[in-house]
C-alpha cells in the first residue's frame, strides 16, 4: 500500500470527516435502526433494511477513510520552495492561447478538488508543472480539445 502525500489542511479535513462520521452519523443510524426494530417484524421491515445497508457504507466509508489517514505522508509546508513547483505549491498560470490566467495548488489526489482549484499532483495539468520554474512554459495533453500551452507566472507557498 502506498503513501499518499496529503496537506496539513487535508489531513484536518480527514480527522474532521471521520470525527463527524464516527460519532454524530453513526448515532443517527443507530437510532433509525432502533426505531424501525420498535415497529414490530424487521423480516419484512423495508425501513430496517434501508437502515442495516446504511449502516453498512458507513461503516464502509470510515474504514476507508481511517486507512487513508494511516497512509497520509503530511508535507512540511515551510520546505515548499518558491524556486519550481512542487507538492503544495500555488501556482498561477497563463493560457498562451487564451490569455486566460488561474491558479491552482498542488496537492494529493485524496485533497484534489478541480472546484476549489486544487489539482492532483498525479492529473496531467499537475504531473506537467512540478518540478517547473516561473516563466517555464509546459505543454499539456488534456482529455477534451486541443494541447494546452501555460506559462508559469508565479510559485508561492500555500498560507
Amino acid at each position: 500500500m502506498r503513501q499518499a502525500v496529503i496537506t496539513p489542511e487535508g489531513l484536518e479535513k480527514l480527522k474532521e470527516e471521520i470525527e463527524f462520521l464516527s460519532t454524530t452519523k453513526r448515532r443517527e443510524v443507530a437510532a433509525r435502526i432502533k426505531e424501525a426494530r420498535e415497529d414490530g417484524d424487521i423480516s419484512e421491515n423495508a425501513e430496517y433494511d434501508d437502515a442495516k445497508n446504511e449502516q453498512a457504507l458507513l461503516e464502509g466509508r470510515i474504514a476507508q477513510l481511517e486507512e487513508k489517514l494511516r497512509r497520509a505522508q503530511v508535507i512540511d509546508e515551510k520546505a515548499i520552495s518558491t524556486d519550481e513547483v512542487a507538492f503544495g505549491s500555488i501556482v498561477h498560470v497563463k493560457d498562451q492561447k487564451t490569455g486566460d490566467s488561474q491558479k491552482f495548488q498542488i496537492v494529493g489526489s485524496t485533497e484534489a478538488n478541480p472546484l476549489e482549484h486544487k489539482l492532483s499532483n498525479e492529473s496531467p495539468i499537475g504531473k506537467a508543472l512540478i518540478g517547473k520554474k516561473r516563466n517555464d512554459i509546459v505543454t499539456v495533453e488534456v482529455p477534451r480539445g486541443p494541447k494546452k500551452k501555460l506559462k508559469i507566472t508565479k510559485i508561492e507557498k500555500s498560507s
